[in-house]
């Protein structure tokens, strides 16, 4: 027994370094790499995003791999980024998002999906503060026009206040988004962050210089 207990403690105290080791923010940080991954795949497809759209809007939220593990009814769940223009153009940090709840249509085999939801007033996200906002409740978001059209994106009519955009395995991807409640990740922003900082005061700031969030900003810049 003595032996035993010789020769597991260096496994456990191993195991105990390896833990204190682990970056708190390693999860946030592949979040926001994921997210970058999405605009940037979206960006090289023939039927994307219009940049007009993005030059126009003042909001953003990327959800990588919505649905993951093959939830093909009953719900779904998602983590993501949310992103605000500011006075100066410049897109904020990130602020931690999730998507849940809601009604599923989407098409069949669809595993996961890529979702990117466009928002026409920054408003709208600086605003969740610690609440919930509920997509087809407070308001809908409609199917986005993709590269192809872009005369519809000057047309001044062209006014929904969410576009949505989703993929899957490399194609776009029908999904129904109503009754989904976006939240603010608040444990997620204070792990990256490492302060107490709300989403008002991150949307508010472009100060990061990380190499991840410089990436996910750059990104954007894809969209011709």
């Amino acid at each position: 027994m003595k032996t035993l207990k010789f020769l597991t403690f260096p496994l456990l105290l191993s195991l105990f370094f390896v833990l204190i080791s682990a970056k708190p923010d390693e999860k946030e940080t592949v979040r926001i790499q994921n997210s970058a991954n999405v605009l940037k795949d979206f960006a090289e497809m023939k039927e994307s995003i219009p940049s007009e759209l993005i030059k126009k809007y003042e909001g953003i939220v990327i959800i990588p791999k919505l649905l993951n593990g093959g939830l093909l009814i009953g719900g779904k769940r998602g983590k993501g980024v949310a992103m605000v223009k500011l006075g100066d153009g410049k897109w904020s940090d990130p602020v931690f998002v999730t998507l849940t709840g809601g009604s599923v249509g989407f098409q069949i085999g669809v595993q996961s999906v890529d979702l990117v939801l466009v928002f026409r007033h920054k408003s709208v996200l600086t605003d969740i503060k610690k609440g919930s906002f509920t997509i087809g409740g407070d308001i809908s978001a409609a199917a986005g026009p993709v590269n192809r059209n872009k005369s519809a994106v000057s047309d001044a009519k062209l006014e929904a206040e969410i576009y949505s955009y989703s993929r899957s395995r490399g194609l776009f991807a029908g999904i129904s988004l109503n009754g989904s409640g976006l939240n603010i990740d608040n444990n997620a922003d204070s792990n990256f962050y490492g302060n107490d900082d709300s989403s008002q005061d991150i949307f508010a700031a472009s100060k990061n210089t990380s190499e991840e969030v410089t990436a996910l900003k750059e990104s954007l810049k894809n969209f011709k």
